[in-house]
């Protein structure tokens, strides 16, 4: 007599696709869910985007303040993006300004783990950064940054993880190496749970990014700063659909204190 024992199939299994299986079909990946951080690099898929960003930094008799515009836009899964910016800073009364590096980056996730219930989203990914100097009073050197990501969401939390390998080229600073990375963590408030005019949700945030030196000056060495602060969704305006962000700047160590006492960023990003 034979028996036979039914085995129950993963609900996830007919969802996978891509290179070995490696997606799922339910990850909120690329729908808006993660917020765009202020100081970080954005991670998540978007389909179609411009961003205008104003940054307010003052350290010991330092100033500086730089305007940054991105636009990025997705093929599939793959997203490009091109940014720019004027930087004009003030140290010890010497004013250096004029047009920092213009900058192609690239990503596309490669693994994603979504739990039966949604509550656990995971998505890891590759990025490549590559930064060409326009030959401007700040902007002398180029660089190129491979990247990995992670987005993850964790109920109403939001966690994003980026990690780089950073290589000056140039002149000035050429030869450079550092190890770049920054965390994202938000909470994602529903106009259900907090209902303003024109809003369709609010995502409080904390932010931290660092920069480790692997050679020169001296190895080992780690700046950190972070923000606090604040994403707002607007309700669509045809299909356009704002989002404000303000946020604080702190020094999150010592040697990042060294550089940077306080500052503000503010950002307006459109997605169509």
């Amino acid at each position: 007599m034979t028996t036979l024992i039914a085995v129950a199939a993963d609900p996830g299994d007919s969802e996978r696709y891509g290179l070995f299986n490696g997606l799922d079909h339910r990850s909120i990946y690329g729908q808006g869910y993660f917020p765009e951080p202020f100081l970080v690099d954005d991670s998540d898929l978007e389909p179609d985007e411009a961003r205008v960003d104003w940054r307010h930094l003052e350290g010991q008799g330092e100033r500086s303040d730089e305007v940054i515009a991105e636009v990025e836009h997705a093929f599939g899964l793959l997203t490009l993006e091109i940014e720019t910016g004027y930087e004009r800073e003030n140290s010890g009364g010497t004013i250096t300004q004029g047009l920092g590096n213009f900058e192609l980056s690239a990503r596309h996730p490669f693994y994603q783990h979504v739990s039966p219930d949604g509550k656990i989203d995971s998505t890891w990914g590759a990025a490549m950064e590559v930064a060409i100097p326009t030959g401007s009073d700040v902007s002398k050197n180029g660089e190129l940054v491979p990247k990995v990501f992670n987005d993850l969401k964790l109920g109403d939390f939001t966690l994003q993880s980026i990690a780089g390998y950073s290589i000056v080229l140039g002149p000035g600073d050429g030869n450079i190496d550092n190890l770049e990375y920054g965390f994202i963590l938000g909470y994602t408030i529903p106009r259900q749970r907090l209902a303003l005019p024109g809003v369709q949700e609010v995502v409080p945030m904390f932010e931290v990014t660092g920069e480790t030196a692997l050679n020169h000056a001296p190895a080992g060495h780690t700046a950190l700063i972070g923000d606090v602060g604040v994403r707002v969704f607007c309700k669509a305006i045809g299909r356009v659909q704002p989002r404000l962000g303000l946020g604080v700047v702190l020094p999150l160590n010592n040697n990042g204190r060294d550089e940077t006492h306080w500052g503000l960023v503010t950002s307006l990003v459109f997605q169509y």
